[in-house]
């Protein structure tokens, strides 16, 4: 197997990941390893029909994922709708020599479908809602593997910009609005965002769930 060393980091930029990829990598191989490392692990792999790349999250990473995380379910919980979250559960179907762990990962519109049992994709839809935070270069194509593996909607943030794809066709489509929330801008969520780095965290979202009071209805 040849061996992609990490995408180097530079001075002016905070490191968010580090990213190891092997290429030629057997599904059998990619299944032992995520057996070997079991749940509760740094290292997420994404594996693409024989690449393989392992990411560490970061602080740089993990902020911005966690803080997208309280976004959705505010959305989610403040407007009356139901979810189940998923986190960085491993989601691969064998058939198509894909699997993924993404930062965040959502039922919504089909949680009702996966209640209180344990998914399999094999058998069940997708997630309705996959997030991934991608701060430096990933050689995996992300969009091809989540658009492969059936996912309607992916959100994909670089640090800075948050990019929301829906699925049309079998490929990504870049939208302005969110399919599962078409009332929030995104200027909703980058305000949140700022707004957890100045007023803190906390504060934020008690500002934001009473933007949704106010704005929620709309919806309906």
């Amino acid at each position: 197997m040849q061996t992609q060393l990490p995408v180097p980091e530079t001075i002016e930029t905070k490191p968010a990941e580090q990213r190891l990829t092997l290429t030629n990598v057997s599904w059998d191989t990619y299944e032992k390893l995520l057996d070997t490392f079991g749940e509760h692990r740094a290292v997420r792999l994404h594996y693409d029909q024989g690449l393989l790349e392992f990411m560490v999250p970061l602080e740089a990473h993990e902020n911005p994922s966690d803080v997208i995380g309280d976004f959705i379910k505010a959305l989610v919980i403040e407007s009356g709708l139901n979810i189940k979250s998923m986190a960085s559960t491993t989601l691969r179907r064998q058939t198509l020599q894909k699997g993924a762990e993404p930062d965040k990962c959502y039922y919504i519109q089909n949680e009702p479908c996966v209640r209180g049992r344990t998914v399999d994709l094999e058998k069940d839809p997708p997630p309705d809602l996959v997030v991934e935070v991608d701060i430096t270069h990933a050689d995996i194509d992300k969009n091809n593997l989540y658009a492969s593996l059936g996912v309607p909607e992916f959100w994909r943030f670089n640090g800075s910009v948050l990019t929301i794809y829906q699925l049309e066709q079998n490929q990504y489509q870049e939208v302005d609005l969110s399919p599962t929330f078409p009332w929030v801008p995104k200027e909703v969520f980058y305000h949140f965002l700022q707004q957890g780095k100045t007023v803190g965290e906390a504060q934020a979202l008690r500002e934001l769930k009473g933007w949704i009071e106010n704005n929620a209805e709309a919806s309906t």
